[in-house]
């Protein structure tokens, strides 16, 4: 399992840019604080988005004054491996070992 995959958030980040076109950082925040019912510390949920840009996972566009973010082919491909392992766990499909 690659690094990333280690971090809650930034699967949850994920799994809210996929099957879009991109978000605004701002509503990313919103829903996964709605989700977790707790208020996420900007400094340490911006951490999270910008740990996703540097490895290639996400990209990040500037639309007037807010910056959008997007799923890479990369963060789409470790996404859905990740979907797999979770089938495999849960025996939705055939685990390989």
């Amino acid at each position: 399992m690659t690094r990333w995959l280690q971090s809650g958030r930034r699967r949850d980040i994920c799994y809210l840019l996929a099957g879009t076109d991109g978000r605004r950082g701002q509503g990313l925040k919103s829903a996964l604080e709605s989700h977790y019912d707790e208020r996420i510390d900007p400094k340490s949920f911006y951490g999270s988005l910008s740990a996703l840009v540097d490895a290639g996972l996400i990209e990040k566009r500037t639309e007037g004054l807010h910056d959008r973010y997007a799923l890479t082919d990369g963060g789409r491909r470790r996404l859905e491996d990740h979907v797999a392992w979770v089938a495999a766990q849960t025996g939705e499909i055939e685990s390989e070992e």
